[in-house]
């Protein structure tokens, strides 16, 4: 375990080749280059920029982040061809990501080529790279589903030659983490210069083979931000380097707490949104819904949490939601300064798991707008009007019409009334039962829709005004902007009559 906590493993980043050949992505010079900027602020050790052999304008790219000067070394890639060398010389790149087919299924119907050439043509193109002064990076392809003994050839005529590296690559992703850690110990046996994996997700298992391999020695891994990649994608840097931090103790150049706006750069230049549930980057990672959970996280965070989300520029996230508990609903409260009495964080608990229980997710502003209601709520020991019922009628071919009934002062009334919808029915029918203790009139009606979707909780803010001029606030959150409206004007009524029977004392 020393040798471990000693040892470096360098990040080579393939986001902006091998990450842009995700099907739908097309990025401009502008987004690349600020992509790659990003990236050597965050501190890869290599970016491979693209491949300028597939069209001048990549070509173009590629020389352009080059010449940006960066605190990481840049990359081209390029085919076993000296066409596609010079194209990638000519960028002025660090150093040369050379690739060539070696199972037997790409060698012949990929390139078309004997082993013998494949042979040939590594030793002569890497030969001539060093022969103009830059670093090579090799790649047998689809080394995972190449004849061991072939692909043991290759890899030292390519470390006889001069490569500097070799990448392993599991080019359609069928590897375990078993079989990468027997593979890579393989091809470690053979060769002596730095060992690299680049793996690919078609199975689920790219992080985790990329682990296996730095278990068996390599010194090297690439990745793609946000796992972006052909099919299923690459492993995800986030993922590789929080692990190698955080579970192996291994170091790496990666500033992460960088690694959470780096993820949201790359999503919003791509328009790849990332998954709720991704780890590290996920907009769910670091939060916590279930009671236990909030409890625990409230009191000593390490009880539900692997990772300080500061470690990666997060920060913790305590969800209302049907399995929220009331010290986390408390503590989500508190964080933004409101301060709500036991009965109050009661009723609001209660509130959130109702909305929970009918599948609604319950973001931060229905939390703030339910809890602002229930704190501007006349408790129960002093209210003087209380909805008993409630029932509305509307259609294309029937009048708007809302029955009411209401217990004034202990005593039970009910009332109908007409109106241009819903709402003004309803709010019509309590004004007709509450005339007669106040000439309460609405002045002032605004209703919020507070998240989108058809089951947006509704905010209702109304002004109320009684024959004295006295002007009262009031306000209510439902789901249904009927019961919000009621409920809203009903604890208008309450403060209103209230205030004027202290008066009147």
């Amino acid at each position: 375990m020393n040798a471990k906590r000693n040892r470096h493993i360098r990040i080579f980043d393939t986001t902006l080749r091998d990450g842009e050949q995700t099907p739908g992505v097309t990025l401009t010079i502008e987004d690349k280059i600020e992509i790659a900027t990003q990236l050597s602020k965050l501190g890869v050790d290599v970016i491979e920029a693209g491949s300028p052999m597939s069209s001048d304008g990549e070509k173009k790219v590629v020389k352009a982040i080059a010449k940006e000067k960066l605190e990481c070394e840049v990359c081209a890639l390029a085919r076993a061809t000296k066409g596609d060398i010079d194209k990638a010389i000519e960028c002025d790149v660090d150093l040369i990501h050379l690739f060539i087919p070696t199972s037997p299924v790409q060698m012949k119907y990929a390139v078309n080529l004997s082993p013998n050439q494949v042979l040939s043509s590594t030793a002569k193109m890497i030969d001539y790279i060093k022969k103009h002064g830059l670093k090579c990076e090799f790649s047998p392809m689809d080394a995972t589903r190449s004849n061991m003994t072939f692909l043991k050839k290759v890899c030292k005529t390519a470390e006889t030659t001069g490569a500097n590296i070799i990448n392993i690559p599991d080019t359609v992703g069928i590897m375990t983490p078993k079989t990468t850690s027997e593979f890579i110990g393989e091809i470690k046996s053979e060769i002596n210069i730095p060992i690299s994996i680049h793996c690919h997700d078609d199975f689920g298992m790219a992080v985790a083979n990329s682990l296996a391999a730095v278990e068996a020695g390599a010194q090297q891994v690439h990745c793609t931000v946000n796992g972006l990649g052909e099919r299923a994608g690459n492993a995800s840097l986030e993922e590789v380097v929080m692990a190698l931090h955080m579970i192996y103790k291994i170091k790496t150049g990666v500033n992460t707490r960088l690694l959470y706006s780096t993820s949201r750069i790359v999503s919003t230049l791509t328009g790849l949104f990332v998954q709720a549930n991704k780890a590290i980057v996920g907009e769910n990672a670091f939060a916590h819904e279930s009671g236990i959970h909030t409890r625990g996280v409230t009191v000593k965070p390490l009880t539900f949490e692997p990772i300080k989300p500061e470690l990666v520029g997060r920060k913790r996230k305590l969800v209302a939601g049907k399995l929220a508990g009331t010290r986390g609903i408390k503590a989500e409260l508190e964080e933004v300064g409101i301060h709500v009495n036991d009965k109050q964080l009661k009723e609001i608990v209660k509130r959130i798991k109702n909305l929970g229980d009918k599948g609604k997710m319950v973001t931060d502003a229905d939390l703030i707008a339910i809890t602002s209601a229930v704190i501007g709520e006349v408790i129960a020991e002093e209210k003087i009007v209380d909805l008993y019922d409630l029932a509305v009628m509307t259609g294309i071919k029937v009048i708007p019409t809302a029955s009411v009934r209401l217990v004034l002062d202990g005593t039970e009334y009910s009332a109908a009334e007409t109106g241009v919808g819903p709402v003004d029915a309803a709010l019509k029918a309590i004004q007709k039962l509450t005339q007669n203790l106040a000439k309460i009139t609405l002045n002032e009606y605004r209703l919020e829709a507070i998240t989108g979707g058809s089951n947006a909780v509704a905010e209702v803010v109304i002004k109320v005004e009684d024959e004295k001029g006295n002007i009262i606030s009031a306000r209510a959150a439902r789901e249904d902007i009927v019961m919000a409206s009621v409920e809203a004007m009903i604890n208008g009524i309450n403060k209103c009559l209230i205030k004027n029977r202290k008066q009147g004392k």
